[in-house]
């Protein structure tokens, strides 16, 4: 029964309650002659006029859903409904009392004007509060509306880079198998067979946001094992990894498109070819993933600007803030780090 009865009126109800304890404390302890059974049904009237002429108004003010007015409109329309609530609630108590009860005030002048000031106080606090409540839950409610906004869009950009990622990458890898077509075919069977493993794997993680580095680096070495049918013994793969990190969460295909990035831009410039050494640790509370190869960044080019570290930049921030971070340097004369950080909570 109880859960049935909505905020707005249990405030109505604890409000009203809080007025009549109040008053009882005050005939109780503040007036002489005590707090008599007339006084209380007299309160208990008022009460019931008061939760009346104070719900007439919300309802009124509701139906022309008086939340879209400006501020200006809005304060006009606070004070028209305390002086509205005020003059109903003394109005309806006092025709009541003389009507029924045959109550006449001696003091008339002195008495009207202090029941009206104290109506006027009380319909002024009734609505103060209704106000700032409502105030409240827009402001709550703009913030999640908010939140929900900036997660689609985070969505949406999330979704439209992975889908510029994976033909980005079936480019690549189309480009490697048909050069194997005339020199080796079965090579190049062996390549399709591989270029299936990624693409089946990349399409189970379409959907998601991150995916563990376990199943990111099964793409990574089906990739590099594509790879390694080209060059052969020119390129050498070494991977360091922690097992307390392959459960981690990282987002999709960066770790293959940073050693892709590799492939392209540093073995594939080498004669003699090169290596690429992948880690991943743990230091303190982050989770660290670095990727060495064989070659230089070129200073005067578009440097770490390429497509695929681009879109790693933006999976980061978008996924971690600026909890994240990415950097390709040279670390010296003949390799080139890409140091991943990305927070574990």
């Amino acid at each position: 029964m109880f859960k049935r009865i909505n905020k707005y009126w249990w405030c109505q109800i604890l409000g009203w309650l809080v007025y009549f304890v109040l008053n009882c404390f005050y005939y109780n302890t503040m007036d002489r002659s005590g707090f008599k059974l007339s006084d209380a049904v007299n309160l208990l009237i008022f009460i019931v006029l008061g939760i009346l002429s104070t719900h007439l108004f919300r309802t009124l003010i509701n139906k022309r859903n008086w939340v879209v007015y400006t501020m200006e409109r809005q304060i006009l329309l606070f004070f028209a409904m305390v002086a509205g609530t005020a003059l109903t609630l003394y109005i309806s108590y006092y025709s009541l009392m003389y009507f029924i009860f045959d109550y006449t005030r001696r003091d008339l002048i002195t008495g009207v004007i202090k029941d009206l000031v104290s109506d006027f106080v009380l319909s002024f606090v009734w609505w103060m509060i209704y106000y700032i409540w409502h105030y409240i839950e827009r402001n709550r409610s703009a913030q999640v509306d908010q939140l929900k906004l900036e997660t689609t869009v985070k969505e949406l950009e999330l979704k439209t880079i992975k889908a510029q990622l994976n033909p980005h990458f079936i480019f690549n890898a189309l480009n490697s198998i048909r050069a194997l077509i005339d020199e080796n075919p079965q090579r190049a069977r062996t390549a399709i067979t591989e270029l299936s493993n990624i693409l089946r794997s990349s399409m189970q993680t379409e959907k998601a946001e991150t995916v563990s580095l376990e199943n990111e680096l099964n793409i990574v070495k089906d990739y590099l094992a594509l790879e390694h049918i080209r060059f052969e013994e020119r390129l050498n793969v070494k991977y360091e990894i922690d097992p307390d990190t392959l459960e981690l969460q990282v987002p999709p295909m960066m770790l293959q498109t940073l050693v892709e990035n590799a492939i392209k831009h540093g073995i594939s410039r080498i004669i003699m070819g090169g290596s690429v050494y992948i880690n991943s640790s743990l230091k303190g509370m982050q989770h660290v993933i670095t990727i060495e190869n064989t070659g230089q960044l070129i200073e005067n080019g578009t440097k770490g600007n390429g497509f695929g570290l681009q879109s790693t930049r933006q999976r980061l921030s978008l996924l971690f803030g600026n909890r994240a971070s990415f950097e390709i340097r040279n670390k010296d004369e003949q390799t080139v780090e890409a140091t991943v950080i990305m927070p574990l909570l």
